[in-house]
């Protein structure tokens, strides 16, 4: 695990030191005029916890009214509660990244220690869902969804392992089966898949490609296939912070974090604007009771922002 604590620290204090001690303060920086009615009127960029090393995957619990996200290189799951209470729910997380729940409210998530995607069991056992295709080692599993069949979608790119540990030929996007473990390889072209997230209607599944810096679309088949893979959008700009974590809202408008903050695209793929975070975003997550608040883990911090128009319930 130490070279993976190495690695992303380095990264910390790559990004630690683009920053003063004095972090500039969030702001909405419009590109259409319909990025402003996304947001209520003087919405704030808000920290709402800090002091971590490097922060991802959160997730929203609805019934319990609380945010779970992952402090990778602390080896840590938090949780997080509208007042601000802040307690660890996991330690060891196994250098937990991407975090979500399936249909029956379960904690899915990936783990780079163990290299491989966990399901937390109502009585708090883990199961292993899935940590090998073909016979071989997956390589740090990162981000995942699940559709509303049940299926599980993870990206797989080597970022917490060495060059040398990879057994995988491909950094892979993959469908999960949750009762049978059987793993189907979806796109096997990426160079660092990272986020994903699907359409409102399920019909589309967008996926970004971290080291590629651009977003694209695919066509989700009747059998949870892929197929029609085309860019998005593309994302490369001169600035700290590469496509990662990815939600979309109930009117479909794609929330994306990459350099210099949150992007916001339409269903049309025209860039509305940016929130532009204090820290270099990794991801996001809707929450609060009305699911109009966007929560935004970034680098030692989580930020909050409200909205007008709700995410989709996980």
């Amino acid at each position: 695990m130490f070279h993976i604590v190495q690695r992303i620290n380095r990264k910390i204090k790559r990004i630690a030191a683009i920053f003063t001690q004095k972090l500039a303060p969030g702001r909405l920086e419009a590109k259409s005029p319909i990025f402003k009615t996304l947001f209520p009127k003087n919405a704030k960029i808000e920290r709402v916890a800090t002091g971590f090393q490097f922060t991802e995957g959160p997730i929203w619990f609805t019934e319990e009214k609380y945010l779970l996200f992952s402090d990778i290189p602390a080896n840590k799951i938090y949780k997080l509660t509208p007042n601000g209470e802040l307690t660890i729910f996991r330690e060891p997380s196994h250098n937990s990244n991407g975090l979500t729940r399936d249909k029956q409210g379960r904690l899915i998530a990936c783990e780079h220690g163990t290299r491989q995607v966990t399901r937390t069991e109502n009585d708090g056992s883990i199961t292993v869902l899935a940590d090998t295709f073909q016979g071989k080692k997956l390589n740090s599993p990162n981000d995942v969804v699940v559709k509303s069949d049940g299926f599980i979608y993870f990206t797989d790119p080597p970022y917490g392992i060495k060059p040398e540990q990879q057994e995988q030929p491909i950094q892979g996007v993959y469908r999960l089966s949750p009762d049978t473990k059987e793993i189907i390889l979806l796109a096997d072209d990426f160079l660092k898949p990272n986020g994903l997230a699907f359409s409102p209607d399920k019909k589309k599944l967008y996926i970004d490609d971290s080291e590629r810096r651009h977003i694209r679309v695919f066509d989700v088949q009747s059998d949870g296939t892929l197929s029609n893979g085309r860019i998005f959008y593309d994302m490369k700009v001169e600035k700290p912070g590469l496509p990662d974590g990815m939600k979309i809202d109930a009117q479909g408008n794609i929330y994306c974090t990459g350099g210099g903050g949150v992007w916001v695209f339409d269903l049309a793929g025209n860039h509305l604007g940016t929130i532009v975070t204090p820290e270099v975003p990794a991801n996001c997550a809707w929450g609060d009771e009305d699911y109009q608040s966007l929560y935004i883990t970034a680098s030692t911090s989580v930020y909050k922002i409200r909205v007008n128009i709700p995410g989709i319930k996980v």
